[in-house]
């Protein structure tokens, strides 16, 4: 029983930030999100009567306890759905820098949700991975799909109305968006501990969740018209926003680092000079930036001119999860 599957990572255009239940991974608010094509994982999931626990490898080295114990939690979801008690040896390949802002755990969850459920014989369709993948990491269930993604945040207890669902087609609005690196140290305060001090003690996290929603109307009505102007307002303002909400935290935190306000200015520059870009930030000091395909070597170039980048990822829309043959996955971590 083997499956092995590819996952992409998204960028919220409209951020997730806060749970409702911490173990369902159920979010205060709905987000939107943009899959990407040049940051993956994948992921070869191989249940086996003969293996006494679970083995996870990542990229080609054998992971803790810690880490092992994760993803067994996960599978242990998979395994209750399919109603079969087998261990899994779990081979993932993850071209995502970890932990720094790249939502190296969306596509790692994606994918690995992807993965086992095929291995071991459950045929769900993608809402319902979606579903299974967002108890990994939230924004895994946006990167079910490829394009533009709506995750809706759900009213359910048990979380079955908590899913990702396509609001545009990847081929559908060729648009740039720049994975700017300026920081590759993995990041002091990781998202799950950031979300839940900043819902319980920051006093602007009310008005967060008050302006996401007019936020989310917006994005969703510009997508649907391929407004850049107006998608590039409403999701730098959102970030910013969202980021606002970690300085009234106790104790306060900031995932910016001196180069995130360089490449910030630099982008503010360029449009006073008439270049549409737009910023967004995730969980991390690291910045993507958004523009237009016409305008894609124009903001590269002002990108590199700025001496605390480190580098510049091009990236465009993404497709949604897909699955490989067990000879495409060995010449893929040859080549690795």
């Amino acid at each position: 029983m083997e499956a092995i599957a590819r996952a992409n990572t998204n960028i919220a255009l409209i951020k997730y930030w806060g749970k409702r239940d911490e173990k369902l991974f159920l979010p205060m608010n709905s987000s939107v999100s943009i899959t990407l094509d040049q940051f993956y994982t994948t992921t070869s999931v191989q249940f086996s009567p003969n293996l006494a626990a679970d083995i996870f490898l990542l990229n080609g080295q054998q992971e803790n306890e810690e880490e092992t114990r994760k993803i067994s939690r996960f599978l242990d979801k998979i395994r209750v759905l399919a109603g079969k008690d087998v261990h899994a040896i779990v081979d993932s390949m993850n071209s995502v820098p970890t932990a720094a802002g790249f939502a190296s755990s969306a596509s790692g969850f994606a994918a690995l949700a992807a993965a086992a459920s095929k291995a071991i014989g459950l045929n769900l369709d993608e809402r319902e991975l979606s579903i299974i993948a967002r108890q990994g990491s939230g924004s895994a269930c946006r990167s079910i799909y490829g394009g533009f993604v709506e995750w809706q945040k759900g009213e359910r207890e048990d979380g079955l109305d908590s899913f990702a669902q396509p609001l545009l087609d990847e081929k559908e609005w060729d648009l740039t968006i720049f994975s700017v690196l300026v920081e590759s140290k993995r990041k002091k305060v990781l998202s799950r501990e950031g979300m839940r001090r900043t819902v319980e003690t920051s006093p602007f996290y009310s008005g967060w969740l008050k302006a996401v929603e007019e936020e989310l109307v917006i994005a969703k009505s510009a997508i649907a018209n391929k407004d850049f102007e107006v998608i590039g307002n409403v999701l730098e303002k959102n970030a910013l926003k969202m980021h606002a909400t970690t300085l009234g935290a106790d104790p306060p935190f900031l995932y910016w680092q001196g180069a995130t306000f360089d490449v910030m200015e630099q982008v503010w520059e360029l449009r006073a000079n008439g270049i549409g870009a737009y910023f967004t930030i995730d969980a991390g000091p690291n910045v993507k930036i958004i523009c237009e395909r016409k305008d894609e070597k124009r903001v590269q170039a002002a990108l590199s001119e700025l001496p605390t980048v480190q580098k510049i990822f091009v990236c465009h829309p993404g497709q949604g999860v897909t699955y490989l043959s067990t000879s495409d996955f060995k010449n893929r971590k040859e080549e690795e």
